[in-house]
């Protein structure tokens, strides 16, 4: 009952930021960028308390994870498991996403302004965190406390697997330490009850935010992308749900509603990132084996983002449309191979995704200001990705965690 008044407060806030946002936007035109920055901070209030919680609960459930299975083949099999759905899962999403863009060709005959767009130096400027120097910085800490206070998941797992991994090795001697990070994990999960009950009020903070700048007229503007991409989310839904229903069978519908809120969250504020204490807490709930998902889940978060993957080959191939820039079907797979390396390469990186396409188009000849069409919508497409994002990792985790259980009783 409690999960369902917080799903339905959600839907309530959504509903109401909309009519806010649309009433400030027609009626108060004049007041609209004060109101979007003032009522965006109950978005931030909710983000903020939730980045606080993630760097423990990651640490501690996936430490606890490793040293619960105990046996080191058994992490390497299901992290062997967990690459290989992730691999596959990006090549699947980074291909839909091409299949779309050049179906519907979004970008062909439209009526952009090129010479009078908004600057996109900032990320342009960025593009070079994806050398692979960067590459490896942002993978290895230099410092854990460091990476604790940037809320870097991909260097807090990297450490987390390293100190899982000596603490197996300690037999008895590490079972004290490993039942206090099983506390601590617990009651980092019981913080996540409480933030969550501010999830709505983050809602409406974020969506009358865009809609008071916007209004609703931006869809009209923008409608054949979004239809376009749109229609790539709901083809890449439909084969991970298909996927899903291989392997879990008809608990697959069991698990979409048990992982409804953290969906619904992710789609409201655009952050995956924003749902993982509460995916984690209903992954449990729903029956996943808290070892699996403490240490599936972290990876996931790393290397399964499947919305995000789909957009980024979408978003590369529009622009390149727009600006009339030819690419061959051998160029186009050229890229989506490249993607498939260096989005791995920015987890945890604010607005990963537009990084990845600036740097991408650099390097196919595309002008990469380009992505300055894409902005004013950005948020948007945001909203379909993060929520592609939860459902992946909510999938592959009960998909492995079954394999797992299989494995257990054979």
């Amino acid at each position: 009952m409690k999960n369902n008044k917080l799903f339905i407060a959600i839907i309530i806030a959504l509903v109401i930021g909309v009519l806010l946002g649309c009433a400030v936007f027609y009626q108060f035109p004049m007041y609209k960028e004060v109101f979007a920055s003032n009522i965006r901070l109950l978005g931030t209030i909710f983000i903020r308390l939730i980045q606080m919680i993630i760097a423990p609960l990651v640490f501690t459930t996936l430490v606890v994870g490793i040293a619960k299975m105990g046996d080191m083949k058994m992490v390497g099999r299901v992290g062997v498991k967990a690459m290989t759905w992730f691999i596959t899962a990006s090549f699947i999403s980074l291909a839909i996403g091409l299949a779309f863009v050049n179906f519907f060709k979004p970008g062909v005959n439209a009526k952009f302004d090129l010479e009078n767009m908004q600057d996109a130096g900032d990320l342009v400027s960025k593009t070079d965190a994806l050398s692979l120097k960067s590459f490896i910085e942002h993978l290895i800490p230099q410092s854990v406390f460091e990476a604790f206070t940037h809320n870097e998941i991909l260097q807090i797992v990297v450490f987390a697997v390293f100190f899982g991994i000596a603490l197996t090795t300690l037999g008895e001697k590490g079972n004290q330490i490993i039942t206090l990070f099983d506390k601590i994990s617990e009651v980092v999960l019981k913080m996540v009850t409480y933030v969550m009950w501010t999830a709505p009020l983050g809602v409406l903070g974020a969506i009358a935010g865009v809609v008071a700048l916007n209004g609703l007229s931006i869809f009209l503007v923008y409608g054949k992308y979004l239809l376009a991409f749109a229609g790539g989310l709901i083809a890449l839904w439909i084969v991970l749900i298909f996927v899903g229903y291989l392997f879990l069978g008809k608990d697959v519908w069991r698990l979409l509603k048990a992982i409804k809120e953290p969906l619904l969250i992710a789609f409201s504020t655009t952050s995956s990132e924003a749902v993982f204490p509460k995916l984690v807490e209903n992954l449990k709930e729903y029956g996943c084996s808290p070892k699996v998902v403490s240490f599936v889940l972290p990876l996931g978060y790393s290397f399964n983002l499947d919305g995000s993957m789909m957009y980024l080959t979408f978003a590369s191939i529009f622009i390149a449309q727009i600006y009339e820039v030819e690419m061959s079907l051998g160029s186009q797979i050229a890229m989506l191979l490249v993607l498939m390396v260096t989005s791995k390469g920015v987890a945890g990186v604010p607005r990963a995704s537009l990084i990845v396409i600036v740097a991408t188009c650099a390097m196919f000849n595309i002008p990469p200001e380009g992505i300055a069409l894409i902005l004013p919508i950005d948020h948007f497409c945001d909203m379909g990705r993060s929520m592609t994002n939860v459902l992946g990792n909510g999938l592959s985790t009960a998909a492995i965690d079954k394999f797992e259980t299989q494995n257990e009783h054979e």
